[in-house]
């Protein structure tokens, strides 16, 4: 099983990491924009823009996890993990809008070939560069999410791994241009702008997907099943939703029991439950557990049933002479109906007279009581 961390430690490895990954993406988008108008690269430009939006994403994770981090409260009884969700959904649409920038820009140049500029030597050398420093950050980010269990963190890092393959593109593209293919640069340009924009837009539809409350992957959701079932006491699950809220995870589940156990252990068992799914599954942070005595997701009456000030004034009516003497009664809610269990005291059991009108009477109850399906007496010793 990973490391567990608390809140705290996690939050400051997440930030440590989106620190260091800012402190690289300002020198390198200085440098690639600089040495890119010098050598006259445009493929150098646009992945120094590229740069400076993993910088303005490490500023956003930098907030999103701050925020994030709160501890829940009145207004927001979940917390605050949303914030990175709609953090990311930024950063996929600035992603995709610099892109389109770029684009744009490059096919402009590219409608006259001939004002194309031929990029310096020195470009190799800055693009060679970024290759290496981005797969590092890349590596070293990822480290860190997986770690963290965060989604943001991340999206982060293969943002970083996209400016290492980004930076590749742009090293041919330089090098085919001084091989002497003068749209190679700007062809470059426009591939790395397409590659952004493919991230940008996974990084949108995924957040998205969270923020409506998104299931669990099929295969997670099994295993989560599988868990369940295992659990001593439990029959059934006949309703099953998870959903993400940054990187964690909620279930809500519903379980089937013996319809005759005591409240008290159906509440142990859902308990069991939830103890079970928090412990054997990293990312789940609550489980909500609701405990059925049978399956009634198809169930299609819609009729009120009676409670128990209902049932209490029909034992009244049809046990009226026994009625001082009744220690207690128990429902059970089952198929539609209910079973009726009567406790008397154990000295009725020998009044035989006594027992033939008792049977009668709860013969009658059930008979003219449609909701009521039986009616059992037990004597208490």
């Amino acid at each position: 099983m990973a490391e567990v961390l608390n809140a705290e430690k996690m939050d400051k490895l997440k930030a440590r990491a989106t620190y260091v990954g800012a402190a690289i993406n300002v020198f390198q988008t200085i440098i690639k924009i600089g040495f890119g108008i010098l050598g006259q690269s445009a493929a150098l430009i646009a992945d120094g823009i590229h740069s400076l939006s993993d910088l303005l994403s490490d500023l956003l994770v930098i907030i999103a996890v701050k925020l994030g981090s709160r501890e829940a409260d009145h207004e927001h009884p979940y917390g605050h993990r949303r914030f990175e969700t709609i953090a990311t959904v930024i950063l996929g649409i600035g992603l995709i809008v610099v892109s389109g920038a770029i684009i744009w820009s490059v096919m402009e140049r590219m409608a006259h070939p001939e004002k194309l500029p031929v990029p310096d030597v020195m470009t190799l050398g800055i693009a060679a560069i970024s290759i290496l420093v981005n797969e590092w950050l890349y590596h070293y980010t990822k480290r860190i999410a997986r770690r963290t269990r965060s989604k943001l963190l991340l999206a982060n890092a293969w943002h970083q791994r996209s400016d290492a393959i980004t930076s590749l593109v742009v090293l041919f593209g330089i090098g085919a241009v001084l091989l002497g293919y003068p749209l190679a640069d700007a062809v470059a340009a426009v591939v790395v702008a397409l590659m952004v924009a493919k991230i940008g837009l996974n990084l949108v539809i995924q957040s998205i997907k969270e923020l409506v409350d998104t299931s669990l992957p099929p295969e997670t959701v099994d295993e989560i099943r599988t868990a369940i079932h295992a659990i001593d006491g439990v029959e059934g699950i006949h309703l099953l939703r998870t959903r993400q809220m940054g990187e964690d995870a909620y279930i809500d589940a519903h379980i089937v029991v013996d319809p005759r156990i005591t409240v008290s252990e159906g509440h142990m068992i859902g308990d069991a439950v939830r103890d079970d799914l928090i412990k054997r599954f990293d990312d789940v942070m609550d489980v909500l557990v609701h405990v059925d005595p049978e399956d009634d997701e198809d169930s299609a009456d819609n009729s009120r049933p009676l409670s128990r000030g209902d049932v209490q004034n029909l034992l009244d009516k049809y046990l009226a002479d026994i009625k001082p003497v009744i220690e207690d009664f128990r429902i059970h809610y089952l198929d539609g109906q209910i079973e009726v269990e009567v406790i008397l005291p154990f000295a009725i059991s020998e009044q035989m007279q006594e027992l033939v009108k008792l049977k009668k009477q709860c013969a009658r109850m059930a008979i003219e009581v449609k909701k009521i399906d039986n009616v059992f007496v037990f004597f208490k010793t």
